[in-house]
């Protein structure tokens, strides 16, 4: 019986080395890889300390995003990114919008920002005793609000474009500081505005005083433009919410300058006793009752004014000159401050 010896030739000691070679330098190029991503990770984007604001498109996928970033130098390994998306399962959560991106943001904060949609916001400022006027302006006047509605419509028909047929303008727009993103449109932002005041407006309804001169809360918001319109004082709003209310229920005249006013087609600051005699459906010299409509937008505070004016007598009140009034109980003590008033306007003029 002969045995019969198995020697590897040359050749094959060569290939088995060749595949070692390459198993050692696959799991080092792995492991490196590895240790690159968890890197990736953590590391900065390339942005300067006060970062920059970037805009994703509706519809723009997670890859177009990563190989932009990377075009703008921003992100060096554009793979990774889908990578880390994909094994957070972020892929498809993307928000458009615009954001800022800070400097110092890792790649896997941009991705909690981005599936968060925590976009830049920018921000209007509705003034309490504005008219609708002056809202249309800071509207259209926004740079970031996209305009959708004509100039040339009529009140009619850009009330009835956002959904408001039939209604009058005045006085149906919360004031506030609204915040809202890039794209947000005219339309959508009056609209905003217009549920704000419906809620407020709804909920001091519900917790008003009882036994008031008031119907609806359209009366109401009435009341409340008028309260804010001749409010200087905050401390002042229900004690001349007190003044109209028992005038209301008296049945007098309310009597007040900025109804008037509102009135008068192209008023030049300076209203005069012609002004008052003039009958328009705004004047509460000549016409019984509250007006036709709101004449600016009342603020929440006014609102609550209207719902629970002071107890009192007063039936009358006069600007003192320095944002406060004098309030009296008959016409004569109210007669006696208007002249002590004007005299007192007079003097500080003459100085």
């Amino acid at each position: 019986m002969r045995l019969e010896s198995h020697i590897h030739s040359p050749q094959q000691g060569g290939v088995f080395i060749a595949l070692l070679v390459l198993l050692v330098v696959g799991a080092a190029a792995g492991y490196w890889l590895w240790h690159d991503y968890q890197r990736f990770q953590q590391a900065p984007l390339v942005l300067s300390d006060r970062g920059i604001n970037y805009r994703i498109e509706p519809g723009t996928t997670l890859t177009a995003i990563a190989n932009d970033l990377a075009d703008k130098g921003i992100l060096r390994q554009p793979l990774y990114l889908r990578l880390l998306a994909r094994e957070r399962a972020d892929a498809n959560r993307i928000k458009a919008g615009e954001y800022h991106i800070p400097g110092g943001t890792t790649a896997v904060a941009l991705l909690d920002q981005l599936v968060r949609g925590k976009v830049i916001e920018y921000s209007v400022t509705l003034i309490e005793g504005w008219n609708f006027q002056q809202v249309l302006s800071a509207v259209r006047t926004h740079p970031m609000i996209v305009q959708t509605l004509s100039e040339s419509l009529s009140t009619e028909q850009l009330m009835e474009a956002i959904g408001l047929q039939g209604q009058h303008p005045e006085g149906q727009f919360y004031p506030d500081t609204y915040l809202f993103p890039r794209g947000t449109t005219d339309k959508e932002f009056l609209q905003r505005a217009y549920q704000s005041m419906q809620n407020i407006l709804a909920e001091e309804w519900e917790q008003k005083d009882k036994d008031l001169p008031l119907e609806t809360p359209y009366e109401a918001l009435i009341l409340a433009s008028i309260i804010e319109k001749e409010t200087g004082l905050p401390e002042e709003r229900t004690e001349i919410a007190g003044v109209f209310t028992r005038r209301l229920e008296k049945g007098m005249l309310l009597q007040t300058d900025p109804t008037v006013i509102y009135g008068i087609d192209n008023f030049d600051g300076n209203i005069r006793r012609r002004d008052l005699k003039k009958d328009t459906p705004y004047n509460t010299y000549t016409r019984a009752g509250l007006p036709p409509t709101p004449i600016a937008m009342p603020g929440r505070d006014a609102i609550y004014a209207a719902l629970h004016p002071a107890d009192g007598k007063s039936l009358y009140f006069v600007a003192t000159g320095n944002g406060g009034h004098y309030f009296s109980a008959t016409l004569k003590e109210h007669n006696r401050a208007v002249n002590k008033c004007q005299i007192q306007r007079r003097k500080q003029r003459s100085e």
